[in-house]
């Protein structure tokens, strides 16, 4: 019988869900819904001083926001605490395991000989064989793997390939510390075996880690899952990924405006391709998402391109569903009270209906917003210094012209409202643009918004009117 492919994400709970961090949750849940499996969650939270429910809470908002779920509960690793002191019981029993009593200041010594002689930190082995009746009185502990001396250690990655490690550069590592806590090696390894992980995705900074859980998991007489481990993500200038470059939460991307769907179509593409194409639906992702097509190059952040993604996706979106993502992103943009405070079911439907012209530029759910401002504005405008500079004498007398054109109309839409400016233009020998800019001034305060009679349609007959009225002479 085939064995059910389990992954797992395992993040630290340090406050929030970092952009690497989101990326390594995405495949192991494409893996996940490619092969038909589950993806577990377990909070790695046995460092209790960084370890709160506020930074457990921001991991399981940012997860939730990416669409990114989990099957079951989220398991916390330090409530296994007791369950990984078992293990260690089993292997002293086994003889694969032992007591080390070397002192702080052996240890010490230890680092600054091997730094002397130009050679990698190691622990010596000093208490691997000796009897712990020699121990000296009061000092408590650490156990330690005994790990092979000779030969070498093999980790078949999915990703990266057959590495190879000699068992000379990996010491025999603590699986208990003297206060009777167990270690990040020893948890890891315990928890994946318990949870029947089939798969290990993660970054390749954990590459070193991968053989040292081998080991520990060969001692038991577990099988060890497959691995795979993915390149780090850098900046666009291939330095180490910080918070210039977008090393930052999930939740700071949702209040920059971000689309949730660009983001994963975004991260997926950091390191795994399917030829030329960029775009991807969620149903194209689970039947083409392999391990197989991730490369070992480490991928490049590139906020141009994220961005541009995300206004594709922004294009493509409901009209409707943008404006209700706009109204929930409120309170977590600077400047979203003063929206919130103006907002309602009139301008609501406004926004959905200026929607098609104000997605057209926009990158980001904040462009969208700046460029519904118009609507939420209140007479007289504030008036931009461009847009000023546009409503000259000659301007004023125009519009005061065009007004009684306006007024006429009955059925206010764009076509009418086009149809009459159009008219107006070619009866008083102007190019429509001379009198197109001076409306889009008086009635949005800006040079720049969505089509001009997109503009004057939606504000409504007797709004657009006004706006007009108390600009021209």
């Amino acid at each position: 019988m085939t064995k059910p492919v389990i992954t797992r994400f395992a993040p630290s709970p340090t406050g929030f869900l970092h952009i690497g961090g989101a990326r390594t949750a995405l495949f192991n849940w494409l893996l996940a819904r490619s092969l038909g499996g589950k993806m577990l969650l377990r909070i790695e939270d046995t460092d209790r001083a960084r370890s709160t429910d506020e930074a457990v809470d921001a991991l399981l908002d940012g997860l939730t926001w990416l669409g990114l779920d989990w099957d079951g509960e989220p398991i916390s690793q330090f409530s296994r605490a007791d369950r990984h002191r078992e293990v260690v019981d089993e292997l002293l029993a086994k003889g694969e395991a032992y007591p080390c009593y070397a002192t702080p200041e052996e240890l010490t010594e230890m680092r600054e000989k091997a730094r002397a002689e130009k050679r990698p930190p190691r622990y010596d082995g000093r208490w691997r064989d000796r009897d712990p009746a020699e121990a000296p009185e009061g000092v408590k502990p650490v156990i330690r793997i005994k790990s092979p001396q000779d030969g070498e250690t093999v980790v078949n990655d999915l990703v990266q390939g057959e590495v190879r490690f000699p068992n000379a550069d990996l010491d025999d590592l603590v699986l208990l510390r003297s206060d009777g806590s167990p270690t990040y090696m020893l948890a890891v390894v315990v928890d994946d075996h318990d949870m029947d992980v089939s798969h290990i995705v993660r970054g390749d900074d954990h590459l070193t880690n991968a053989a040292r859980q081998t080991i520990i998991f060969n001692a038991m007489g577990w099988n060890v899952p497959e691995m795979a481990h993915i390149p780090l993500i850098y900046g666009a200038d291939g330095a180490k990924l910080s918070k210039r470059h977008g090393a930052i939460g999930a939740e700071a991307y949702r209040a920059m405006g971000y689309l949730p769907d660009a983001l994963r179509n975004y991260l997926v593409r950091l390191s795994w391709s399917h030829g030329d194409e960029e775009f991807f639906t969620q149903a194209q992702l689970d039947e083409l998402f392999s391990l197989d097509s991730v490369g070992k190059s480490p991928a490049r952040f590139d906020f141009a391109k994220l961005e541009n993604m995300n206004g594709h996706y922004i294009r493509a979106a409901d009209d409707a569903d943008l404006a209700a993502r706009l109204q929930g992103l409120l309170p977590e943009v600077e400047g979203g009270s003063w929206f919130s405070e103006r907002w309602n079911d009139t301008r609501h439907a406004q926004l959905v209906e200026a929607m098609p012209g104000l997605k057209e530029r926009a990158k980001t759910l904040l462009d969208l917003l700046e460029g519904a401002r118009f609507l939420f504005v209140e007479r007289p405008l504030n008036m931009e210094e461009k847009a000023a500079a546009l409503l000259g004498e000659d301007a004023q007398e125009r519009l005061a012209m065009l007004l009684p054109d306006l007024q006429k109309i009955e059925t206010w839409s764009v076509e009418t409202v086009e149809d009459a400016v159009r008219v107006f233009a070619k009866a008083n020998e102007l190019k429509l643009g001379q009198i197109a800019q001076p409306i889009r001034a008086a009635t949005t305060g800006k040079t720049q918004s969505p089509g001009v009679f997109d503009v004057m349609a939606v504000l409504g007959k007797e709004e657009c009117i006004a706006r007009l009225q108390d600009q021209a002479t």
